[in-house]
């Protein structure tokens, strides 16, 4: 039995399971690997798995996707009148206290665990996400629909980007935070041309 530290809180199922299949993906490739497997080596029934996890990629992905639904109530609920101060603000907040977890686990060992394919249209989806978010929050603050488009993508962009630097070096060297930072600073604010409608500036 794994010593317990002093003063950490238990780990909650989903941290179990998340951990233990990052170890099946690295010892027996993740095509190789199936949920049961993963509970099996968890200690926990099939459907404490089906709790916290669609499909076996999930594990990956459930705690960005949990921001990015924070960031899209977040931004749905702003009614602030700088949107482009909002936007900015809001996805910044995504990288809070962001700490390396299974997805930086992938996204290191990408080859080793066999998931390059799946990592990459798993991230579109999820840059999708935060695209749809902005750029409906730019487009309610008077942004031309497709500057608000190009915008959300460049924010989507951004976040998946950092996420990827911060990771493959090994996470934890750098706060998430500074790399998202790093990446939003590329991304241009708006402006509003003489006919009203949003322009990057």
């Amino acid at each position: 039995m794994s010593e317990i530290r002093s003063g950490r809180p238990r780990a909650s199922s989903r941290e179990t399971l998340a951990e233990a299949a990052g170890e099946l993906f690295l010892e027996q490739g993740y095509h190789a690997t199936s949920v049961s497997d993963i509970t099996t080596r968890a200690g926990v029934s099939r459907s404490s798995f089906f709790n916290y996890f669609a499909t076996k990629g999930d594990v990956f992905w459930a705690a960005l996707d949990e921001r990015i639904a924070a960031l899209g109530e977040r931004l749905r609920d702003d009614r602030s009148a700088d949107a482009d101060a909002a936007v900015r603000a809001a996805v910044a907040s995504v990288a809070a206290d962001f700490f390396p977890d299974s997805l930086a686990l992938a996204i290191g060992q990408v080859e080793a665990m066999g998931i390059r394919d799946e990592l990459q249209r798993e991230a579109g989806v999820r840059r999708s996400r935060i695209a749809d978010a902005v750029a409906e929050r730019l487009r309610r603050g008077g942004v031309s629909a497709l500057t608000a488009d190009v915008l959300g993508a460049a924010y989507g962009g951004a976040v998946l980007a950092a996420i990827t630097r911060w990771a493959e070096p090994g996470p934890g060297r750098t706060p998430l935070a500074e790399v998202l930072a790093d990446a939003l600073a590329v991304v241009p604010p708006v402006r509003d041309d003489r006919r009203g409608t949003g322009a990057l500036a």
